[in-house]
């Protein structure tokens, strides 16, 4: 055989092989690595009570008693005194009849107070008044979600502004993507 034919053939196969395992290496190296994702154990919405005072103010109608003319019942004790006076001049004589004058005028006067003092008492004024009270709104206000998932068997807890999607997250160098893992878990649930 030809010396060159052997050369050339064996260069040609050393070659060919040579690009195999070039292409074999371009392969290996240059295809992506397959996606890591970690699942998502709960979502729970985070929320905070809130509470906001206020005043109420509204009219009310008061029913008071009346304002007395006479606070120390001088004209009902009077009264009673002369009733009660006349009334025990009525009862027996001689210094009988001044004992019961005077008795009279002492139980009349006692009695012509309590008198008055029972009718002022019914005696009632109606006004209307503005009353004012502070009540307390509350309200809740969303303050995010609490999501908790698991990576490489250890479980994280993270705030967010969204809720995920899905029940996993796409992870990148041990980190979650939130919104691109949300959209790849979509989409490879679909």
């Amino acid at each position: 055989m030809n010396k060159s034919i052997v050369i050339g053939s064996t260069l040609a196969v050393l070659g060919l092989g040579g690009l195999a395992v070039g292409a074999y290496q371009v392969q290996t190296f240059d295809r992506e690595p397959e996606p890591v994702y970690a699942d998502i154990l709960s979502v729970n919405a985070a929320t905070r009570t809130v509470e906001a005072p206020r005043e109420v103010c509204e009219n009310v109608v008061v029913s008071q008693r009346a304002p007395t003319r006479d606070p120390h019942r001088i004209v009902g004790t009077a009264a009673g005194a002369i009733v009660g006076g006349l009334l025990g001049n009525q009862i027996g004589g001689g210094s009988g009849k001044k004992i019961a004058t005077v008795a009279g005028a002492v139980g009349g006067g006692f009695a012509g107070r309590e008198v008055q003092e029972r009718i002022e008492a019914g005696q009632t004024t109606t006004t209307t008044q503005r009353q004012c009270h502070t009540v307390v709104d509350t309200q809740q206000q969303h303050l995010g979600y609490d999501v908790e998932y698991r990576y490489e068997g250890q479980v994280y807890s993270v705030r967010l502004d969204e809720a995920p999607q899905g029940s996993q997250v796409l992870m990148h160098e041990g980190e979650p993507q939130w919104h691109a893992g949300q959209a790849q878990a979509v989409a490879s649930q679909g």
